[in-house]
């Protein structure tokens, strides 16, 4: 993994005799000593690389002090990449939950340490540019293989509500952002809230989702155009995968700078696919002849992301966001609503 390591911040340190403890009972193979390093990103669960003398793990826990009902359910996380695992689908593979909070203070769960490449910027300027296309198609071949999962064949029938996707993610966002009085009010997410749900297009569909499926919670093979690990799982579910799709097809839509946006960028002198390419190939992958209003499913991804960071300004105000980066998100959380509204004026 190439994300940043640095000491465990101290609102997040932890009993770590206590974990210690934990693994030997519950983790097979697991001996000590242990050091452990926190990861520098991640807006939501703080995440931790456990380094023992045979093997790396990663921890993944709830973050500490007053949360919003049903936010940061990790036994969520664990569940579903547990079940993805079995069926072939690329995480990583887990070793254990633990919902004792007296454990460490928090509920958890381990999983292995994959170690491969991550990108933060989507335009993949790592990445010579005669091979940039193989990258997208890797992650366009992965999200479609995601939504082309039975959710029933590997246990997740009740992984969510299936129908009423958008009325229900519409619903859910809008309360959130109106409940967090801490964190204010946006006009455009006020319009949002009006339009969004007068605006559902017709039909529906039910897939796993993995609600934020983005090229930095990918890791990618030391040296090939390949996903070996989908990572940060919190905001899965059962759900639309044209939902999924537009978040991530979101990239093409925002200026470079925040959440490595394509907008604006010489995609063909860069080697990067354009949208319609992009749309196409999921489209093929997923036997589909097109996507129909896809204003609507860019607005709404728009309002998600939005509404996720108006979340994150809450927290950072409580004082229980998990990363210094968390002040650097919220200073686009304007910007991200105003886009979304742009986006329902055609």
């Amino acid at each position: 993994m190439a994300e940043a390591l640095a000491g465990v911040r101290a609102a997040h340190r932890f009993d770590e005799a206590g974990l210690r403890g934990w693994m030997e009972t519950h983790v097979p193979g697991f001996a000590g000593p242990l050091l452990v390093e926190q990861f520098a990103g991640g807006q939501s669960n703080p995440t931790y690389r456990l380094r023992t003398p045979a093997r790396d793990y990663v921890l993944r826990r709830k973050p500490p002090g007053i949360l919003l009902k049903g936010a940061h359910a990790v036994d969520r996380e664990y569940r579903v990449i547990s079940a993805l695992h079995g069926a072939g689908f690329p995480v990583p593979r887990t070793f254990g939950l633990c919902l004792d909070e007296s454990v460490i203070g928090t509920a958890f769960y381990v999983m292995e340490m994959v170690e491969g490449r991550n990108f933060w910027n989507t335009a993949f300027p790592e990445v010579p540019a005669e091979q940039r296309p193989a990258y997208f198609d890797a992650m366009n071949a992965t999200i479609a293989q995601l939504h082309s999962i039975d959710p029933a064949a590997i246990g997740l029938a009740d992984y969510g509500r299936p129908g009423n996707y958008f009325e229900r993610q519409v619903g859910r966002w809008s309360r959130q952002y109106l409940e967090d009085a801490d964190a204010g009010r946006v006009p455009a997410m006020d319009a949002l809230i009006e339009w969004l749900p007068a605006n559902i297009p017709p039909g529906d569909e039910t897939s796993i989702v993995h609600g934020d499926f983005r090229c930095d919670n990918m890791l990618f093979h030391p040296s090939e155009p390949r996903v070996i690990a989908v990572l940060d799982w919190e905001l899965s579910t059962l759900g639309h995968p044209l939902a999924d799709f537009a978040y991530h097809l979101m990239v093409y839509h925002m200026p470079p700078g925040f959440s490595t946006g394509l907008s604006g960028l010489d995609l063909p002198a860069l080697n990067i696919p354009s949208e319609a390419q992009y749309i196409a190939d999921y489209c093929r992958r997923t036997g589909r002849e097109g996507i129909d209003r896809l204003d609507f499913h860019l607005s709404f991804s728009l309002f998600r992301l939005a509404a996720i960071i108006h979340g994150i300004k809450g927290r950072m105000i409580r004082g229980t966001a998990s990363s210094p980066q968390a002040a650097e998100a919220i200073e686009q959380l304007e910007r991200i609503a105003n886009l979304a509204l742009a986006q329902t004026k055609g």
